[in-house]
């Protein structure tokens, strides 16, 4: 049986103590059953390979690139923060307070 990472007291990126974090697939589930994806990570890494993050890191990621782009480019913490977009957002949010929740603007 595959073992999940256990959920942190802490977002994983912004590093805030939030009372609901949600699991991120750093490899998204929807690309599992791709044939590159299967040729380049076992089944088992992509099920594992995940960060528990906070609703606002978690749209953020969403929003800095394509599902594609995020599995085959962003699919670690250190890669994630790299987009400088990603980097600059966790770096205002994580001086926040703890129950704090973005207001983001519709374009």
């Amino acid at each position: 049986m595959l073992q999940l990472p256990p959920q942190p007291d802490r977002c994983e990126l912004c590093l805030r103590a939030v009372a609901r974090l949600t699991r991120h697939h750093l490899i998204p589930k929807r690309l599992h059953r791709k044939k590159r994806f299967q040729k380049l990570f076992e089944r088992e890494e992509m099920i594992t390979r995940t960060l528990w993050v906070c609703r606002p890191c978690h749209n953020a990621i969403h929003k800095a690139c394509s599902e594609y782009e995020l599995g085959l480019h962003y699919n670690t913490r250190e890669k994630l923060l790299a987009l400088d977009e990603l980097s600059v957002f966790v770096d205002w949010l994580k001086d926040k307070p703890d129950g704090f929740v973005p207001k983001f603007r519709r374009q």
